[in-house]
């Protein structure tokens, strides 16, 4: 496989934890598998959690040939290198007036060891800032930030201390549907 990032774009990826947008499959695709994923996977539940939108790389082919397709796993392997292992994969139906995803870094929720990770975050539908698009702060890799409790009628029970995050540092992530990015599990 060729490599597929620049090296800016690694020195990118080191230098602030996040990287993209990229295009994994056109929108008009995406709009093909959107339908697929709301008719085949996310109306019934799967292995092993028994939930419609976690762990689907497991028993749906249509979830796995997503995940893994080249565009991702290429870039992925350009930043870590080729011993690569999928291990989670979660759908986010954020609907309008749906709980808050409070600030966080992955590392918190991920049991694994070494903490050497990267989330692709693939974009199903249109993100936009209006829908609550994904938000990063530059550079935030370089630390772990603790967490506290959460307040209610938030998506995690625990959260990034707010003292320890600079909202005013944030980027909006904007996609188009079959478009993702990479970041790292302190970003």
């Amino acid at each position: 496989m060729p490599e597929l990032l620049s090296p800016s774009e690694a020195a990118r990826y080191e230098e602030q934890g996040y990287l993209g947008p990229f295009t994994a499959i056109s929108e008009s695709e995406m709009a093909v598998m959107r339908d697929r994923l709301d008719a085949e996977v996310l109306t019934n539940v799967g292995l092993p959690h028994g939930k419609s939108t976690s762990m689907r790389h497991l028993d749906k082919k249509l979830v796995y040939d997503l995940v893994t397709c080249p565009e991702i796993v290429g870039r992925v392997r350009d930043i870590l290198g080729p011993d690569l292992l999928l291990w989670a994969c979660t759908f986010w139906l954020k609907e309008p007036g749906g709980k808050e995803v409070p600030w966080h870094q992955d590392r918190n929720y991920w049991p694994i060891e070494p903490i050497v990770n990267i989330t692709a975050w693939i974009a199903v539908d249109e993100v936009t800032e209006e829908n609550s698009c994904l938000q990063v702060i530059p550079g935030s890799h370089r630390d772990v930030v603790p967490h506290v409790k959460a307040p209610e009628g938030k998506w995690f029970d625990e959260e990034a201390d707010p003292g320890c995050v600079d909202a005013t540092k944030a980027v909006r992530l904007t996609l188009k549907p079959g478009q993702f990015v990479l970041f790292n599990e302190k970003t």
